[in-house]
């Protein structure tokens, strides 16, 4: 029906034609490859577990669930075991996060909340432009450079101060030469920190103005802001960001083979201590294992620190899940 306006009518306006497609097969087309490419990462997971758990069979029926916490590790006598590989990678990783969570955190709050404007776009750029620096790099500095210095400033008067206190003495036991566990947290540290202050900051900045804007406007400071209104509503991301800086120091090389000390004895739980790791171990090894339960032990390694990562992402995943039912019940 028309509608009248004065003495015309007006006839309302007739529905646009449907518009007539031109490729009624490309959704069909572009699913197919979505899907194909789900199924592809699927498939190429599969593939790096099934290879390495084949060429890893030797050595588990050989030594067992043993493997992990044997700290033998004898090619002559063909007696291995992978306890010193695994506690450097955790070590070391563990020290790198310790590090680089906090400073990581600062640099992001003061390029979102504090930094004037002509210092936030040039500063967040050189800080992105260290995850530009090659690895092996990292390692070299590390091991000329950081490792004197470390050894003199660092070593030296911490054991001078905490010789003889328990436990704490036993941490920082060892010769003081500026290569360990201790210096290779401190260079993964230096690597990761770009990575999760990246990750961080472009989180804080996805949080909506007026929240903050609100809670200045009642009078709160910078800090409860952060910690009480940007941190809860971006908490999945700022994990996804330690997650993801975990993982760069879990499988990190080179670096690590220069500065850790690459030695197969755990002499004691000093951080000081030249050690090795998952990945030094592969990298210094592997060209050189003949075939046997040697080359076998070097893959059981590697299935290892796949299932070290797999642990810690299902960890992150069940730990947001939890905030979120928290979430639930208190709202």
């Amino acid at each position: 029906m028309g509608e009248q306006r004065g003495n015309q009518r007006v006839e309302p306006a007739a529905p646009p034609p449907p518009r007539r497609r031109n490729w009624p097969w490309a959704d069909a087309v572009f699913a197919a490859l979505a899907q194909g490419a789900a199924w592809l990462t699927l498939a190429l997971m599969a593939g790096i577990i099934g290879s390495l758990v084949m060429g890893a069979s030797p050595a588990i029926q050989a030594y067992g669930l043993s493997f992990l916490w044997s700290a033998e590790w004898d090619p002559v006598q063909e007696k291995f075991g992978g306890l010193v590989m695994i506690y450097g990678t955790l070590a070391s990783s563990l020290i790198a996060l310790l590090i680089a969570v906090p400073v990581s955190f600062g640099i992001a709050m003061f390029l979102t909340e504090l930094s004037p404007n002509w210092l936030r776009r040039p500063l967040g750029i050189a800080i992105e432009l260290l995850a530009a620096v090659p690895s092996i790099v990292y390692g070299m500095w590390g091991l000329l450079v950081f490792g004197p210095i470390l050894a003199t400033y660092v070593q030296q008067p911490l054991q001078a101060v905490l010789t003889g206190v328990p436990v704490l003495g036993g941490l920082v036991s060892g010769p003081p030469v500026g290569i360990g566990i201790l210096s290779a947290g401190i260079i993964l540290a230096i690597m990761i920190i770009p990575f999760i202050a990246s990750v961080m900051r472009d989180v804080f900045e996805v949080t909506p103005p007026m929240l903050k804007e609100s809670a200045y406007g009642l009078g709160a400071t910078t800090w409860e802001v952060v910690s009480k209104i940007v941190l809860p509503f971006t908490k999945t991301g700022v994990v996804g960001g330690i997650m993801l800086g975990l993982g760069r120091a879990l499988g990190e090389t080179m670096a690590v083979t220069f500065v850790i000390g690459n030695m197969n004895q755990l002499n004691s739980l000093s951080v000081f201590e030249a050690a090795n790791s998952i990945t030094s171990a592969l990298a210094n090894e592997f060209a050189e294992a003949g075939e046997g339960l040697h080359q076998a032990s070097l893959m059981y390694l590697g299935l290892v620190l796949f299932f070290i990562t797999f642990v810690v992402l299902s960890l992150s995943k069940l730990m947001l899940s939890r905030l979120k039912k928290s979430e639930g019940s208190r709202a």
